[in-house]
């Protein structure tokens, strides 16, 4: 169901980044394309346009809602479940 507001907030949390790169690809020896930041937990993973979407398997697995681009200069969030982003 589509919203046009978060309803996850409550699950947003100030985070550190528990890496500098995506945490799988990392482990994997693997490069990506864009990096995006679990506001629950501070997993880094990397984007639907990466091979490997870690972001999303990441959310799938732990049902995280909520994450934050992780490229310098971005600060949009986007919701998983809500489908939904802002700044």
């Amino acid at each position: 169901m589509y919203r046009s507001t978060c309803s996850h907030l409550d699950q947003v949390n100030a985070v550190k980044p528990r890496t500098n790169g995506c945490e799988e690809c990392l482990k994997l020896g693997d490069e990506w394309l864009h990096l995006r930041l679990c506001l629950t937990c501070g997993h880094v993973g990397c984007c639907d346009d990466s091979e490997h979407k870690h972001a999303t398997k990441h959310f799938h697995t732990t049902h995280h809602p909520v994450i934050q681009s992780f490229e310098p200069g971005e600060k949009w969030k986007w919701c998983f479940v809500d489908e939904v982003a802002w700044e």
